[in-house]
């Protein structure tokens, strides 16, 4: 354990230049004592190491030092194999620079390894996208991800859900995010940073004028913070429901797992009927209709009121509909 984190602050520092012993421990889960003790280490084994005191310091390598450590274990080489994500790539247009890279590891590996991560390829695929979906559109794409990573503002023409739905922004864009199949602008306008999908903007134009990124931010931490965000504001209220055996079975397959999660942290014992009492989010009373409708008779909502009238009312509609329609022609043969 000790020596691979004395491996870890050697590649970090390497990759990463000055580093305090604060981040240090903070980016190993240790005690600053315990980041001391290792650079003792480092510095008995013969590595140019040194360090500067003060608001600026910190440890760093010295200049033109660089380790050629390539010790990957069986997991490690694994994993590297797992984690590319072959259709985001492609769509940033860097799909034959992943498989070029690969191919550069693969050979790089000692036989045992190289195996095993070709078994990898071989027996795992991740296809991000959800199920019944189209390809989001992302024309501006590449020009996003150009401004991210060459760090220039851009303006774009924006459609949003709220009035008005177009908007013009200028924008800092700090970083790209994909989730479920759907590419995230994160960007600074103005004084805040906000998230934009891709394939809502309607215009681009690239600007010469850079920016500089505010100090500390980090993705994945702001991602985080938006999703938690973005599912607080999601749901509205609360619904009291009585499921059948058959609901209860069911849920897992027609509901998000936050709604699966509540109903069964909530639970109550089944009734002398057999059914369950749950209480679960709900995003809004529309919406809410077509969920529990999807239950049909193996749920009934009890609570709030407003969802159950509209529940009813809907379930009327419904039955109005089918018995006036009586049964439909059938127009030609359909066993072909």
């Amino acid at each position: 354990m000790r020596a691979s984190r004395l491996v870890s602050i050697l590649l970090m520092l390497q990759t990463r230049g000055r580093m305090t012993a604060q981040e240090l421990a903070e980016r190993l889960e240790v005690s600053v004592r315990t980041i001391y003790r290792d650079v003792e280490s480092l510095h008995a084994a013969g590595i140019p190491l040194y360090g500067d005191a003060g608001p600026k310091g910190g440890y760093q390598l010295l200049d033109g030092y660089r380790t050629r450590l390539t010790g990957l274990t069986a997991d490690e080489a694994e994993s590297l194999f797992l984690a590319g994500l072959p259709g985001p790539a492609a769509e940033l247009g860097l799909g034959t620079v992943v498989a070029a890279a690969q191919l550069k590891l693969m050979a790089a590996l000692p036989v045992e390894l190289r195996d095993r991560a070709g078994r990898i390829q071989e027996r795992f695929l991740l296809d991000a996208p959800t199920w019944y979906r189209d390809q989001d559109p992302t024309t501006y794409l590449a020009a996003v991800a150009d401004a991210v990573w060459n760090e220039r503002r851009i303006q774009i023409r924006y459609r949003r859900w709220k009035q008005p739905q177009e908007v013009e922004r200028r924008l800092e864009p700090y970083g790209l995010v994909v989730k479920a199949g759907r590419w995230y602008l994160v960007a600074r306008a103005g004084e805040d940073v906000r998230t934009y999908r891709v394939s809502q903007i309607l215009d681009l134009q690239p600007l010469a004028e850079g920016f500089v990124r505010q100090e500390g931010f980090d993705l994945a931490a702001y991602w985080a913070g938006h999703l938690a965000e973005f599912e607080a504001r999601l749901r509205w209220g609360e619904a009291v429901v009585r499921l059948s055996p058959r609901g209860v079975r069911r849920l897992a397959d027609l509901m998000t797992p936050g709604v699966v999660a509540a109903a069964r942290q909530s639970a109550l014992p089944p009734d002398e009927e057999g059914w369950t009492r749950v209480t679960v989010p709900i995003e809004s009373i529309e919406h809410a209709v077509g969920e529990f409708l999807r239950l049909g008779t193996d749920a009934e909502v009890l609570t709030p009121v407003a969802l159950r009238e509209r529940l009813a009312a809907t379930a009327d509609e419904l039955a109005r509909r089918y018995r006036e329609a009586g049964t439909p022609p059938i127009y030609g043969d359909i066993s072909g």
